[in-house]
């Protein structure tokens, strides 16, 4: 008896740690590609590419045929993290402060680190970068990329580990995936939520040589429906980005098979919008920017082994507001928060535990544009703004006439009534949330506030680098009537050191400038030249259209002043120009000195 005791007593730290294994929640990795088509793939028929890794998810899992996310890339993340359409949470679009998510919006990070998770986020963020709306407010416990809409070089460029600026290692999409299997293997023995957000294939086109060489030459044989409109080595580069986005990707799934932890990870693989050019993408009408089908459809596919029924393939519509719920029911979690989610879990589907789904409708709104999907018709009810304004409603029959070739509003006028009376309800209820932004930049509620050129507005004679104001810096900075200014709230009052990011040429030394907040004021005068070239041109594979290239912008210290809690204008003046402009600018920093 005495030996059977000892025998149960070694056995029971054994069978405790495989109790607990085998109760162990799932660990999640979510993979977001930014502007890869639907078509993009060559599970999806495009016979251009190979994308071995990404369609084995589908072989391994299944792939959903109709999902659908938002014309473009901070709305379709904002509706991933909240299970919420983005204009709820305050998204408006994609730059100057609009792709912030409010922060009454609990995330998917959130719901995950309430239940014991380790979260990571490594790659573009795109809503939101002054702490509140930084991934570390968010519900992420790490972060490593840029919070921007695009970057102007992907070679090792500045990007952010959590709030801290750092340089990046070699080419982004690879740098975001080592980051996140590092997180993977570092949190193997506990449940981790891993979202990897690529900022590729979005422009500018660039990638590795080893997979330009594959097309830069190569014949495509799969072409949009109208072969004049689609640039030849655009799509060789965009398809090079996506081979480069397969094999990262196979390289997480390759850590999961290596740390044993595949059978117990749950991997999803989807795009945040429409194909960034015209490109083949199956007949489809539309393109990013658009609310019609060829730019909202996304691939998906989702992977779980033993849960996820195997080989399937799913004619029903889904969104990107169903990630939140169905992740959250897979793992046994309830989403935190008292907000109501639009999306519902497809556990059922997934799981083969559901043989009636119902109908329903998805709602695609964006730049006053508002179109509906049910499983069979899509209703665009028009709307847009200036000369892309659309003012007569369309019906498509999707399973008759998948192109939308044909409006049916008129053979199906009772279809058509339903749906538009559907839209008026939508647009009544989105709306609001979709004016004009008046939010303010928030300082203080970090050790360091970055406030980059994107969020600034310039007076005078001041331009930006590039129209497209993500990753732009402000020159042409001539006169002392000129300012920079950024409408900004002090959450915490008290004194603040102030850094500028700055290049100035030699015979330009000696301005004297001014930051101003209200009666707070600083001077200072720029006694040092820094005057770095331009870079990014030379990783280029085509010539780019809206992103600026970049410079080593060095820091300069203004000085420290005290500010107040509350709202105002901050702004950066010349009070006196020594040579023919002042300097570029790519950030203020206002460091808090406690």
């Amino acid at each position: 008896m005495r030996t059977l005791v000892l025998s149960l007593t070694l056995l029971l730290p054994i069978a405790t740690a495989w109790s607990q294994e085998t109760t162990r929640r799932p660990n999640v990795v979510v993979l977001l590609s930014d502007d890869q088509g639907w078509g993009d793939l060559s599970i999806h028929g495009n016979t251009n590419l190979s994308t071995p890794n990404i369609d084995s998810l589908a072989r391994d899992g299944a792939l959903f045929e109709r999902f659908f996310v938002c014309p473009v890339c901070s709305p379709t993340r904002a509706e991933f993290l909240t299970g919420r359409y983005h204009a709820r949470g305050g998204v408006r679009g994609v730059s100057t402060g609009q792709e912030r998510l409010d922060l009454d919006e609990r995330t998917i990070a959130d719901t995950f680190k309430a239940a014991g998770y380790a979260t990571g986020a490594f790659g573009k963020w795109h809503n939101g970068l002054q702490s509140p709306y930084h991934p570390n407010d968010r519900g992420f416990d790490e972060y490593y990329g840029f919070c921007s809409g695009h970057w102007g070089d992907y070679f090792s460029p500045p990007l952010r580990h959590n709030n801290e600026m750092v340089r990046g290692h070699g080419f982004t999409a690879d740098d975001f995936t080592e980051h996140a299997m590092t997180f993977i293997e570092q949190n193997r023995q506990r449940p981790f939520f891993c979202y990897v957000p690529f900022n590729t294939p979005h422009s500018p086109m660039q990638v590795p040589d080893e997979y330009w060489d594959r097309f830069k030459n190569k014949k495509l044989e799969m072409l949009h429906y109208n072969p004049a409109e689609e640039e030849i080595n655009f799509t060789r580069a965009a398809l090079a980005m996506c081979e480069n986005i397969d094999w990262n990707v196979g390289r997480v799934l390759k850590k999961l098979d290596e740390l044993k932890l595949a059978d117990n990870t749950i991997v999803v693989f989807f795009a945040d919008n429409g194909p960034n050019s015209w490109r083949w993408n199956d007949g489809m009408k539309g393109r990013k920017g658009s609310t019609d089908e060829g730019g909202i459809r996304s691939p998906l596919l989702i992977r779980w082994p033993g849960h996820v029924v195997k080989g399937n393939r799913f004619s029903q519509i889904a969104g990107a507001i169903d990630l939140l719920p169905t992740l959250a029911d897979f793992a046994g979690i309830k989403p935190v928060g008292d907000k109501k989610l639009d999306g519902a879990s497809l556990k059922p589907l997934l799981t083969g535990s559901s043989a009636n789904w119902p109908d329903r409708t998805i709602v695609s709104f964006y730049n006053n544009r508002l179109s509906l999907r049910t499983q069979q018709y899509r209703f665009d009810a028009g709307g847009g703004q200036g000369k892309k304004a659309v003012m007569s409603a369309t019906l498509y029959d999707m399973i008759a006439d998948p192109g939308q070739k044909r409006d049916i509003s008129k053979q199906q006028p009772e279809v058509a009534a339903r749906m538009a009376e559907e839209a008026k309800k939508w647009r009544t209820e989105l709306s609001p949330k979709a004016g004009k932004d008046d939010r303010p930049f928030t300082i203080g509620y970090s050790a360091s506030t970055p406030l980059p050129a994107r969020d600034g507005v310039s007076h005078g004679s001041i331009q930006r680098s590039d129209t497209a104001p993500n990753c732009s810096f402000f020159t042409h900075w001539t006169s002392p009537d000129d300012r920079i200014t950024w409408d900004v709230e002090v959450g915490r009052a008290g004194r603040y050191e102030a850094v500028v990011y700055y290049t100035c040429a030699a015979g330009d030394v000696g301005s004297t400038i001014e930051l101003s907040l209200g009666n707070a004021k600083i001077q200072t005068k720029v006694a040092e030249a820094h005057d770095p070239p331009l870079y990014g041109k030379e990783h280029d594979r085509v010539e780019r259209k809206a992103e600026s290239y970049m410079k080593d912008f060095k820091p300069m210290k203004l000085g420290t002043f005290e500010l107040p809690s509350g709202r105002g204008e901050l702004a950066l003046r010349a009070l006196q120009v020594a040579g023919k402009q002042v300097m570029d600018v790519r950030y203020i920093v206002l460091n808090r000195v406690e």
